[in-house]
């Protein structure tokens, strides 16, 4: 079954790492995406319904429906949840910035009062059809207004063109027990590597955007040229037309003529096709931004807790060697009383003795 119906349409989108409480806790929190995806407002105008909805490639890993009844809570600077009681689950974004989330709770309220006041309206046609007072003279209800379909933002929810590099904060963790992270040298060394990486990769895409804005320019120009050439190729080729005396020179110069401005048309296409890639590649880009800063982020973060780690581990070594020195103490503690015991048993052994040969002197 699809997720998405004829009459819904996208009104508002952001990207966000999507959790789902864990069924069985009630208690941590189940990443359903490995990266940030889209999350999007849904208006369908045949139902008068708002959805969220979030796909994970062809998974639909977010499908609520927004209710009057619904709260989105921000649990922290970068994270808010909702329960969807029809889903039986409640739903986490984590954000990459506090403006994004800011934005996304607005953008919820909005939708609740907007569902709400489509609810009140639903109920007053059903009054209004029961109720033979509501009807016009032609037998005919009068029908309420229908809600006029929210106007669709760009992503983000800004009206600049999508730009995904704000995303490049990192994933936040929505508790303390939201993502199991293993930090430890070997991932440190992992995520410097991708880092490294990504820097190189980002110093030859910003030299090859550098290149491409130059070319742009410098297309644009040619581009302009061609066209004025084109234009006076055509001119000439009128004027040529128009005189009744041609020649076989006129004619041949003519062919020529034409083949030189096919060449031009052929030049201007590819021209165009060179830009339309260059656009994508600058897209390609944003997106590499984008993962080195997360990148970036979760290596400090790998990096504070290693030296958190180090610190306990010290802590450990230290309780470790005043252990030993205690044990080592009782040790002599113990030798100490063994040739103590030794003692007074040597001295037991010869007073029995002495005691005895008594005996035996007196009998």
């Amino acid at each position: 079954m699809s997720t998405l119906t004829m009459g819904e349409q996208p009104i508002y989108s952001t990207r966000a790492h999507v959790f789902q409480i864990d069924p069985n806790t009630k208690k941590n929190w189940l990443p359903t995406s490995k990266h940030a995806v889209t999350v999007s407002y849904f208006y369908d105008s045949t139902r008068n319904v708002y959805r969220i909805i979030s796909l994970d490639g062809t998974k639909a890993i977010i499908n609520s429906t927004i209710s009057p009844n619904m709260t989105f809570t921000k649990t922290s600077q970068k994270f808010g949840q909702w329960a969807d009681s029809r889903a039986n689950t409640v739903y986490g974004l984590g954000f990459s910035t506090e403006h994004h989330l800011a934005k996304f709770a607005e953008k919820f309220a909005e939708y609740k009062e907007a569902a709400r006041l489509a609810k009140e309206k639903s109920q007053e046609k059903m009054e209004m059809a029961t109720s033979p007072s509501q009807e016009s003279p032609g037998g005919e209800l009068s029908s309420p207004l229908t809600p006029v379909t929210p106007p669709m933002e760009n992503i983000n929810g800004t009206d600049d063109i999508c730009d995904t590099t704000p995303n490049s904060d990192t994933r936040p963790e929505p508790s303390q027990n939201a993502l199991a992270f293993a930090h430890s040298p070997v991932m440190t060394k992992h995520w410097e590597a991708e880092l490294e990486a990504l820097k190189g990769n980002n110093a030859k895409l910003t030299a090859a955007l550098l290149e491409s804005t130059a070319n742009v320019k410098q297309w644009k120009q040619q581009l302009a040229a061609y066209q004025e050439e084109a234009e006076r190729l055509h001119k000439r080729v009128t004027e040529l037309e128009c005189q009744s005396n041609q020649t076989p020179a006129i004619k041949s110069q003519k062919t020529e003529l034409n083949q030189t401005i096919e060449e031009l048309e052929n030049m201007l296409r590819d021209k165009e096709e060179e830009m339309e890639k260059f656009k994508e590649e600058l897209e390609n880009m944003n997106d590499l931004m984008e993962q080195k800063d997360t990148l970036t982020q979760k290596l400090e973060e790998t990096e504070l807790r290693s030296r958190v780690l180090e610190e306990q581990l010290a802590g450990a070594e230290q309780r470790l060697e005043e252990n030993q020195e205690e044990q080592e103490n009782f040790r002599k503690s113990l030798r100490t009383l063994l040739e103590l015991l030794d003692g007074k048993i040597f001295e037991l052994t010869e007073l029995r003795d002495t005691l005895a040969r008594l005996i035996e002197e007196a009998s």
